[in-house]
């Protein structure tokens, strides 16, 4: 059954490159063909692994083709997911999956009432890639994968395949606090990155801040999750600092590309969380109001 990879981003590209090149039948859904005249052109995918690199190239379309989609790993961005799947929702046949790979929180409910006949898996991951070329990404650092469905937790028979891929995964019955954790983790790190305009490792120049952030995002950790998934987090977020130093993370590189970023997902949805439970983070609606300034003096939207 082939794969089909819906956005063309860091991620997107590097799960569509290693499906194909494990010799999975696999798809390239674009935005518009201008853009798949783009692909065309350049070849395929070029893919950089290290001191290796590989040119693969798989097969494109628009979502306008025609062709049933059964497997489908959506990765364009949060605030382009509802869109992207309503574009292609007519193809989705029956027992279609649909693999939702976006950052932050509220995409996904919101891909799910789009199609609420196809089953959604949700997907988190801590792997590092960044496109060098409008088709070309780099595999920047080793991470994992997990994907889950709270509602319904018997794994599909084609986790082999991302075996065969090379993809390092595991199926988790704890989706909803991976992702709230992962938030929480990007909501002490890349909104400060921005607003210091730094590589992530000169965070650590800043720790009484993250600190103060992580504090309060614990707490509505412990009341949105559990105490479980609220330990622990500044030592965790101090090893991802120390460990990706040189990086610049993914909201700060849209702010340098004068793009979108995903506030709205991240530290919009950790404040709306908190507002509705009555709980009082000054730091982070602080840090949420600081940030939403910056992106409006630069021009660019503040949700």
């Amino acid at each position: 059954m082939p794969w089909h990879v819906l956005g063309a981003g860091s991620l997107g590209l590097l799960w569509a490159a290693r499906l194909a090149a494990a010799g999975l039948p696999t798809s390239l859904i674009l935005r518009n063909h201008d853009s798949l005249q783009r692909y065309r052109q350049a070849g395929g995918i070029q893919l950089v692994e290290g001191s290796q690199q590989r040119l693969l190239s798989l097969p494109a379309q628009t979502a306008a083709q025609p062709e049933p989609i059964q497997r489908l790993i959506l990765a364009c961005k949060a605030y382009d997911a509802e869109a992207a799947i309503a574009s292609i929702a007519a193809r989705l046949g029956d027992n279609a999956e649909v693999l939702l790979l976006q950052n932050g929180l509220g995409s996904q409910a919101a891909v799910a009432a789009r199609i609420p006949q196809t089953r959604c898996i949700l997907l988190s991951s801590t792997e590092g890639a960044f496109r060098h070329a409008s088709f070309g990404v780099t595999f920047a650092g080793q991470g994992h994968n997990w994907l889950g469905d709270p509602g319904n937790p018997v794994p599909p028979a084609w986790l082999d395949e991302l075996t065969q891929a090379g993809i390092p995964h595991a199926w988790s019955d704890a989706m909803p606090a991976r992702l709230w954790r992962k938030l929480a983790v990007n909501c002490a790190i890349n909104p400060l990155c921005v607003l210091h305009d730094c590589r992530n490792g000169e965070l650590l120049e800043h720790l009484d801040e993250v600190a103060g952030l992580c504090a309060e995002l614990s707490q509505l950790l412990a009341q949105t999750v559990g105490a479980t998934a609220a330990g622990g987090l500044l030592d965790e977020v101090r090893r991802i600092l120390q460990a990706t130093a040189g990086n610049y993370c993914s909201m700060l590189q849209d702010v340098q590309r004068r793009q979108r970023t995903e506030i709205r997902y991240l530290l919009g949805q950790a404040c709306a969380e908190a507002a509705q439970r009555q709980l009082h983070l000054p730091g982070l609606g602080a840090l949420q109001a600081r940030l939403r300034q910056y992106l409006l003096s630069l021009g660019l939207p503040a949700d």
